[in-house]
């Protein structure tokens, strides 16, 4: 079989893939790309619009940020939503609502009013809603199933007016590619169906092995494949001090439209999982989601059936350090609850049960029979362990291993940082290939 050669190829048919293949098709000299990814379509596991909260994360509602981290999170949240202004995809994919991060009880209150005037320095439009204001443009988050109001003293710091808060990343990644395949005097291939079994170095080529015997190399290769990205790093003898563990998240749906935008709940600071949430699904015609829970699983993948259960093991990469970040995890209370907690919700009826009791929270008068388990909903989030520092890894990891070839493991807000982490990559691919990368284009179309 003939050898395709390229200048770089991109792992991972995901919306951080798709990005990357889009920078480097637009914004470089490079000639000759690929994109290699293992099933039928592009974004078909967590990128796609059912598998994750569908949020620009921007940092103004996601209370567990820190005031830096919100700074870089906004600039690369930008990008996603000038990208989608340039193309035209607004009301298409990309959606503009209302959102607010919402506090209950006195000492969420004060948590909200301390926040607010910390960050509106770098958000002007927030705006802080009591509770007389949210009866207007929130009331099912104020009154109960009589239609009393709620007793607890609730505030909420968010926005009204037109901001972009809502994207299916799924069709963003494949608008991503396509856009990178319409740019002139540029090879830029995508193979599908290609699943990646190992990588060989030798020389100055990287030669992949994949499970259809496609004789792809490159000089070049950038793996964003979530969790398999620690998987074939380890295959190769990279990250070898990293383990990871895998987070899946469900949702559940009801049939009516009881939220206006989107509701963020005030995040637990000893848990590193998203806190729940409401909003209205852009995939369910609007009707209102709840989620996510926050789901060990031994898999690689949600709905692939048990065949990325060894490859778990093999990431876990299991040892004694291991198992200390684990146990300093589980023997904390809140922790040890709130995941058994959310193995119950898995349970039909009384997962359900359980589950209204959290999300009455942010609205009183939901009742068991209001909602349903989205059932093919949630994806899978890597969770990477550093077994240096034993502790759990918050955020993205990345390991560069500068002999060409990079592996990327993104949890949320990965979908939000795509465009952001593909500029990171594309300067390292540039300068290791002697290439250009053009940006002053960049930055006049995906930044000022």
């Amino acid at each position: 079989m003939e050898e395709k050669h390229y200048e770089v190829v991109v792992i991972g048919g995901g919306i951080t893939g798709a990005a990357l293949l889009y920078e480097l098709a637009r914004y470089t000299d490079i000639k000759n790309i690929a994109l290699v990814e293992k099933y039928e379509g592009i974004a078909t596991l967590n990128s796609k619009g059912t598998a994750n909260s569908q949020t620009i994360h921007c940092g103004d509602i996601e209370t567990n940020y820190t005031f830096e981290k919100a700074k870089k999170v906004k600039r690369t949240a930008d990008m996603v939503v000038k990208y989608g202004l340039q193309y035209g995809y607004q009301n298409k994919f990309m959606f503009a609502n209302q959102k607010m991060a919402m506090g209950v009880g006195e000492r969420e209150v004060d948590i909200i009013k301390e926040r607010f005037e910390i960050f509106k320095e770098l958000y002007p439009y927030l705006e802080l809603f009591d509770k007389e204001k949210l009866k207007e443009i929130e009331p099912k988050i104020v009154f109960d199933e009589n239609g009393n109001e709620r007793p607890e003293n609730i505030i909420s710091m968010g926005v009204q007016k037109e901001v972009y808060t809502t994207i299916n990343y799924g069709a963003m990644a494949i608008s991503l590619t396509e856009n990178a395949k319409k740019q002139e005097n540029k090879t830029c291939d995508i193979f599908l169906n290609t699943e990646v079994l190992g990588i060989t170095h030798i020389g100055d080529k990287f030669f992949l092995r994949t499970r259809n015997n496609m004789a792809i190399s490159a000089n070049f290769v950038v793996v964003d494949a979530g969790a398999h990205s620690l998987w074939l790093a380890h295959r190769m003898g990279y990250g070898k001090n990293m383990g990871c563990i895998s987070m899946a998240g469900s949702f559940y749906l009801t049939k009516q439209h009881l939220l206006n935008g989107k509701v963020y709940m005030v995040q637990n600071p000893k848990l590193p999982f998203a806190a729940l949430h409401g909003d209205p699904d852009i995939l369910a015609d609007g009707c209102t989601r709840f989620g996510p829970t926050a789901l060990a699983l031994p898999k690689l993948e949600r709905y692939k059936g048990l065949k990325s259960v060894p490859e778990y093991f093999q990431t876990l990469n299991f040892s004694k350090e291991v198992v200390q970040i684990l146990w300093d995890l589980i023997k904390d209370s809140d922790i040890r609850n709130y995941v058994f907690r959310n193995y119950l919700f898995e349970i039909p009826e009384i997962g359900k049960k359980l589950f209204v009791e959290d999300a009455k929270k942010i609205v009183p008068s939901l009742k068991t029979e209001d909602i349903y388990y989205a059932k093919g909903f949630g994806g899978v989030r890597p969770q990477v362990l550093n077994r240096t520092e034993k502790k759990l890894m918050l955020g993205e990891a990345s390991i560069d291993t500068e002999k060409g070839i990079i592996f990327n493991m993104t949890p949320s807000p990965g979908a939000t940082s795509c465009l952001g982490n593909a500029e990171r990559d594309v300067k390292k691919v540039c300068a290791f290939l002697n290439k250009t990368f053009d940006e002053q284009k960049f930055t006049a179309e995906l930044v000022d």
